[in-house]
C-alpha cells in the first residue's frame, strides 16, 4: 500500500505541476514545483527537467545518475522516506496499529508473558510503527533498485504487478483448497 500511495502523490504532483507550467511558465513558484519540456518522441508527452517534479522522478539511466548524483540521491531519499511515512500512516488507518492489535489480543484472551494488560499497547507501540516504517523502506528500496537497474517499466509498476499476481495465486489456492475439502478429497 505505501507504494500505491507514493505513486498517487507523485502523479498528483506531476498533474498539478504540468497544469501550472502550461499556464504560468515564467512564475518562480511554478518553476520550483516543476519545469517541463516536450518529449523528443512527441505525442504531447512532457518530461520534467527542473524543480521538485524532476527530483522525484527516477533517473533515466546510469549515465544520468553519474552526471547528476544529487538527483539520484534525492530520489532515493524521497522514495524511502515517503514509503516509510505512508506505511506508518497506513497501519493507523487500516486497523493494524498497536492499539488495534492490543485490543484484538485482549479479545482473544492472549497475553504477553511479563507484561500487564494495561502495558501491552505501550509495548506493542515500541515495535509496530518501527516494523511498518522498515517494511515501507524495504518496499521503497525494491522499487528504487528496479528503477536504477533500468527495468522495463517502472519499479513501482513491477512491484504492483507481482503483488497482484501473487494475490490472485493466493485466492486461487484458497478456493482450490476449499473445493477439495468440500468434496472430501
Amino acid at each position: 500500500m505505501p507504494i500505491i500511495l507514493q505513486s498517487a502523490l507523485v502523479s498528483n504532483l506531476y498533474f498539478l505541476s504540468q497544469l501550472l507550467h502550461r499556464k504560468y511558465a515564467r512564475n518562480f513558484i511554478v518553476d520550483l514545483l516543476g519545469k517541463w519540456k516536450e518529449s523528443e518522441y512527441g505525442g504531447g508527452h512532457s518530461i520534467p527537467v527542473g524543480g521538485i517534479a524532476y527530483y522525484i522522478t527516477e533517473p533515466s539511466s546510469l549515465a544520468d545518475m553519474a552526471a547528476n548524483p544529487f538527483h539520484a540521491l534525492f530520489y532515493l531519499v524521497f522514495m524511502l522516506s515517503a514509503c516509510a511515512l505512508f506505511s506508518k500512516t497506513w497501519i493507523e488507518v487500516s486497523g493494524s496499529s498497536a492499539r488495534d492489535v492490543a485490543k484484538q489480543l485482549k479479545e482473544q484472551q492472549m497475553v504477553m508473558p511479563g507484561h500487564r494488560e494495561s502495558n501491552l499497547q505501550k509495548e506493542l507501540n515500541r515495535y509496530i510503527p518501527t516494523a511498518a516504517a522498515f517494511g515501507g523502506m524495504c518496499i521503497g528500496a525494491l522499487t528504487v533498485l528496479a528503477d536504477f537497474m533500468g527495468a522495463i517499466g517502472s519499479g513501482t509498476g513491477i512491484l504492483l504487478v507481482v503483488t497482484i499476481i501473487y494475490q490472485y495465486f493466493e485466492t486461487f489456492e484458497k478456493e482450490r483448497a476449499s473445493e477439495l475439502g468440500f468434496f472430501g478429497f
